[in-house]
């Protein structure tokens, strides 16, 4: 009768053990895989206005939940991009002196049509539409 109270007491603990041991772990390893939440599509954002962005000047702009890269070129030419570099999701940004786009983590460089001149990325940014609507520039998914 000794033994079998023994045992289950031991399997009481045992299991009270390992019930509190799986309610600490459930939580941490739900809260490093987080549920896939998908992105509400947008197919156009605005990006400003004409006159905010002089020419031979970049500029970050939102597009969802993810920055493009808004260039004007010159006076009429304006080019849009995604702004994470294609290497390692670093953000890149418009250097006037030498007009490229230049990602600063790895020194990569891209042209002005997206694609990579040197460094590490192995392909070229996503390339937006600019649209112009009166004074408001207009960033667009590419058809």
């Amino acid at each position: 009768m000794e033994h079998q109270r023994r045992a289950l007491v031991r399997w009481l603990l045992g299991t009270g053990v390992g019930a509190s041991i799986a309610s600490f772990l459930y939580p941490a390893i739900r809260f490093m895989d987080p549920p896939d939440i998908p992105e509400a599509p947008v197919n156009e954002a605005p990006a400003g206005k004409i006159q905010d962005l002089k020419a031979n000047s970049g500029k970050i702009v939102k597009f969802g939940s993810r920055p493009v890269l808004l260039v004007r070129v010159d006076e009429s030419e304006w080019r849009a991009f995604s702004a994470v570099c294609t290497h390692l999701n670093c953000t890149v940004q418009f250097r006037d002196d030498t007009h490229q786009i230049w990602c600063a983590c790895h020194n990569g460089l891209y042209d002005l049509h997206g694609k990579v001149i040197s460094g590490p990325p192995p392909a070229p940014l996503e390339e937006y539409t600019v649209r112009l609507r009166g004074d408001d520039v207009v960033v667009a998914r590419r058809t």
